[in-house]
């Protein structure tokens, strides 16, 4: 299995996610590796760390998705795999839920949102941002 750190989605996975059936909440898992300084995109100079960064794009972030009807279930620290093998582990893991793909989908196309990403791009290393459905009984 290939393992690709990226901050940004591509054109053809944003494609494949507006193309799922919108039945219910879904939950995106993250996996963030932060980097160690943070780097802005426009040059600007800081003396945050990659996760300080990225937590001003979080604060932010939680306020949009709790507007969206959405909620944060979990945040940690990584502390170590028990099955499996990787190069390096990510720092942090966050499951999120939203009320369906469309609010999700919304809310990451929003001017608002958009505006915000420099700190998240400040910050990250890369990340894996997977989607997850609650299987319908």
């Amino acid at each position: 299995m290939k393992v690709d750190n990226k901050v940004h989605h591509s054109a053809e996975q944003w494609e494949a996610l507006a193309k799922n059936p919108d039945h219910g909440p879904v939950c995106m898992i993250n996996l963030f590796k932060f980097k160690a300084k943070a780097e802005y995109p426009d040059g600007r100079d800081s003396q945050l760390t990659g996760i300080e960064a990225y937590q001003i794009y979080s604060n932010k972030t939680r306020e949009m998705v709790e507007e969206a009807g959405g909620k944060i279930l979990h945040t940690s620290l990584i502390e170590g795999l028990v099955v499996g093998e990787v190069e390096e582990l990510w720092d942090v893991a966050a499951i999120v839920e939203y009320p369906s793909i469309e609010v999700f989908m919304r809310m990451v196309d929003s001017d608002e949102w958009k505006e915000n990403t420099i700190h998240k791009e400040a910050g990250l290393e890369g990340q894996l941002n997977i989607f997850s459905k609650i299987p319908q009984t």
